[in-house]
């Protein structure tokens, strides 16, 4: 396995510090967009399986596009398929745990991967993180009858992990992002759980089914050297370092993007199977450079705002989810999750410039709180004339309540026109 010299972390962290200012948080008002629809609530107790909703992906059907699909996570709840009415059409269970004292599957992120060859014929894959196992996960989706079978090899490897102990200490598999490239390779772009790390896997055939290798990573920084010349890192749980979620690759230009929650959004390539040249900083978190501690009474960590010294960007840590409208082969918008905020940030597809920024509001049905994970696809779809763009909703509203009047953990996917993309933002 070949790995890629990750240059110096103080060169890449002076060329963070060094990176333009933007505009200060407030300077401009979100524009309010409305979902048309939602998918049905999940929710994280015993009742409703441990499902909880975080990341989907949008299927496009080649041929009927009534026909297309949103395949989402819901972690412990394994895989949700639904329909453009957002009703949901199928359950794919997790796998279960190896042994009595293992984890058991919990599938974080999705993406999708178009004509792999697969028994000597084309094949459109889901592909899953599964951080309980360590694992990444394949799902064929069959365009007639537009349900999910799992084609994953019977001896996929760890992604990250030496062996099953490690596995149990959860820095595993987590976001995801499918690229194919020119010559019709396969890879995913993974990032590891409580970790900098980031892997590229090449998917392969294995009998008629799917299994990968690794073939490169990067280790995005943990410290960075501020304009005034201290240093500073982002606070996380004890013993954890600044984790990768967001990643999506460009598939017309190789460009990769990653959202290092804490910190902020990053590019870079892929060029022939290999990430090429040093990650280079987009924007930053707000609280960049703010200092935070871990209070172990609060189980959270506790940052002093007052004592900001003014070098963060827009984004309202944690960066989450990514994704690209694309309107042409280089046209179009990347959008980023500002979790912390409840809104979108868009920028331009070729230059990275800050374009606007965007809520997803109450309406119809409610608004995106505290999203994760969002797909989005300029094709025109029914119902959707402006392309589809479907969010993550963290605190879904109105309330449910349980038989003793507790409040359920409720979560749940918002279905968007996206024609406000085009329009201007």
């Amino acid at each position: 396995m070949r790995r890629t010299a990750v240059p110096a972390l103080v060169a890449v962290s002076l060329l963070l510090a060094a990176s333009p200012a933007v505009a200060t948080p407030g300077a401009d008002a979100p524009r309010p967009v409305r979902a048309v629809t939602e998918t049905p609530s999940l929710f994280d107790d015993e009742a409703g399986g441990d499902a909880d909703a975080d990341d989907p992906a949008i299927w496009v059907h080649p041929t009927d596009r009534a026909g297309s699909l949103v395949v989402a996570t819901a972690k412990n709840g394994g895989l949700r398929v639904y329909d453009l009415r957002a009703r949901e059409r199928q359950v794919v269970a997790t796998p279960p745990a190896p042994g009595p004292d293992h984890e058991a599957g919990r599938f974080n992120n999705v993406d999708l991967v178009s004509g792999f060859r697969l028994g000597g014929r084309p094949a459109d894959l889901a592909v899953v993180t599964d951080r309980g196992r360590d694992q990444l996960r394949f799902y064929r989706i069959d365009r007639r009858t537009r349900l999910l079978t799992d084609v994953t090899a019977p001896n996929v490897p760890f992604a990250f992990s030496a062996d099953q102990t490690e596995v149990d200490e959860q820095r595993t598999a987590y976001g995801l992002g499918t690229f194919v490239d020119a010559d019709g390779a396969a890879y995913a772009v993974v990032s590891r759980r409580s970790t900098p790390e980031v892997g590229l896997f090449r998917l392969v055939e294995r009998a008629g089914r799917v299994s990968y290798r690794q073939v490169d990573r990067l280790v995005l920084p943990s410290t960075f050297t501020l304009p005034d010349g201290t240093t500073w890192s982002p606070c996380t749980d004890p013993g954890d370092g600044p984790q990768v979620e967001g990643t999506v690759v460009d598939p017309d230009t190789g460009v990769v993007h990653l959202a290092q929650e804490k910190v902020g959004l990053w590019r870079t390539r892929l060029v022939g199977g290999r990430f090429v040249g040093a990650p280079h900083p987009v924007e930053r978190v707000r609280e960049y450079g703010v200092p935070a501690a871990f209070d172990a009474e609060e189980d959270d960590c506790v940052t002093d705002y007052a004592a900001d010294p003014g070098f963060g960007g827009r984004i309202a840590q944690d960066v989450e989810g990514l994704t690209i409208h694309r309107t042409g082969r280089s046209t179009g918008t990347p959008i980023v999750s500002s979790q912390g905020d409840d809104t979108f940030y868009t920028y331009d597809r070729r230059t990275d410039r800050p374009t606007g920024r965007f809520a997803v509001v109450d309406g119809r049905v409610d608004g995106s709180q505290e999203c994760d994970g969002a797909a989005v696809t300029a094709t025109p779809l029914p119902g959707y004339p402006g392309g589809l763009l479907v969010v993550h909703d963290g605190r879904n509203t109105p309330d449910s309540v349980d038989g003793d009047g507790e409040t359920r953990p409720d979560t749940n996917f918002k279905f968007v026109d996206a024609g406000f993309l085009r329009a201007g933002r």
